[in-house]
């Protein structure tokens, strides 16, 4: 007889290297009072997205704790916001490819017996190492053995290590990577000693622990052509708010079209001025996704040069304009915000998204200056670097965030689209 007294945790996760591309997912299922693994489960699935894979790993866990006990009261732990959300019942699935997984995943247990909880990646790392080992073995031409699966590894190689359920996985991750480490390196690496001192590694750059998983991604969208675009009028957030020429409605649905094909965009957001949130409505169209205004997306107030050409501002403020284009912290005449205060709005802007949208790709449509900003921040290059970019009307842009630190710069200005 089943026990209707019995918990488990399901930790899931998925992944995709291309996103859509060779995918896999894992699943493992935990006693929540001593982390014991009750039961795993990975597999190579061929060509797919990261949700496709994410939904694939939720139901093989589901499936797998059903199987142990149909009666158990189950908690699902991911690091996937979208399937957290919208499996919670708080998102609405409207992409097609997702509507049969979620139907699927809930009919494996009764509603009242499942609830899902998002967690840090961080601590998602048996389910995550699952489901490269999966994707490695498709890379080989075979499927994941469970024999052949490191991802249970004991915590006890973790010095420090919290016993909260599933973060000895995080540990068991971190000693396969310093043995990883040593092999590259042509040295033995041992499993950390309690009590002896481990000298900390680099958190960023070259020198810093490789974070392999799927990064938080901004496809970085210029909202299509108004009326002042073609002379290059100064066109800000304090000024008419202008709506999208019929150029500019056309940009934006070719942009819609060519993402459409892409098909990894998983949310929308957008500047709250009317330019961007026309070209985001004409995307959302097309994906079937809603647009999430994050107001700090909008453009810089350029206060009294609003609807000015450069030459007509060097004209009638040539001391204004030579000192803005010396310093990132001065504004343009008559209340505008510099480049600095642009900057930490938008650094605040893109730290609040990252937190929404781990591990997703997010279009964010937005203006010249956010897009320079954040691939400025992004490269860590100086403030002048946004004079020497440039960035045409319904341009792609992308940056790439990992869950360590990095960020990666991996498109600028694509207009491929609309030609």
């Amino acid at each position: 007889m089943p026990s209707a007294g019995r918990q488990f945790v399901v930790e899931a996760d998925g992944g995709s290297r291309g996103n859509p591309g060779p995918a896999g997912y894992g699943a493992v299922v935990l006693d929540p009072s001593t982390g014991e693994t009750l039961a795993e489960a990975a597999e190579f699935i061929g060509v797919a997205t990261n949700n496709v894979a994410e939904y694939k790993g939720l139901i093989a866990g589901l499936r797998a704790a059903r199987e142990l006990d149909p009666a158990a009261r189950v908690r699902v732990r991911m690091d996937s916001k979208l399937v957290v959300e919208q499996m919670s019942g708080r998102w609405k699935i409207k992409h097609p490819d997702m509507k049969p997984l979620a139907a699927e995943a809930g009919r494996i247990l009764p509603s009242s017996q499942v609830s899902y909880e998002w967690i840090p990646r961080e601590r998602n790392k048996h389910a995550d190492r699952l489901a490269n080992e999966a994707m490695d073995a498709g890379k080989r031409g075979a499927q994941w053995s469970p024999s052949a699966s490191t991802a249970d590894l004991s915590a006890s190689a973790d010095v420090g290590a919290a016993r909260v359920v599933g973060d000895a996985a995080a540990g068991a991750a971190r000693a396969r990577a310093a043995l990883a480490q040593g092999r590259e390196s042509g040295t033995s690496a041992s499993t950390p000693v309690p009590g002896k001192a481990v000298e900390a590694a680099p958190t960023v750059g070259w020198g810093a622990s490789a974070d392999l998983g799927a990064p938080a991604t901004f496809v970085l969208l210029r909202h299509g052509e108004t009326a002042l675009t073609p002379s290059k009028r100064f066109s800000g957030s304090g000024g008419t708010d202008p709506e999208l020429s019929a150029v500019g409605r056309g940009q934006a649905e070719r942009v819609a079209a060519a993402l459409a094909e892409r098909g990894t965009v998983q949310a929308i957001v957008s500047s709250p001025l009317r330019r961007c949130r026309e070209t985001a409505a004409a995307v959302a169209a097309r994906l079937g996704l809603d647009v999430h205004i994050e107001e700090g997306l909008r453009e810089t107030d350029f206060g009294a040069w609003e609807g000015l050409t450069f030459a007509e501002v060097r004209e009638r403020y040539p001391d204004d304009l030579d000192a803005w284009l010396g310093s990132a912290k001065a504004a343009p005449t008559g209340g505008g915000e510099s480049f600095a205060t642009v900057s930490r709005r938008v650094s605040a802007a893109r730290d609040r998204l990252i937190a929404a949208y781990p591990r997703c790709t997010v279009l964010a449509v937005t203006h010249v200056t956010p897009i320079k900003t954040l691939v400025r921040l992004a490269l860590g290059a100086p403030p002048e670097s946004l004079f020497r970019m440039e960035l045409s009307a319904a341009s792609l842009s992308a940056v790439a965030y990992y869950a360590d630190g990095n960020a990666s710069v991996r498109l600028l200005n694509d207009t491929g689209h609309l030609r």
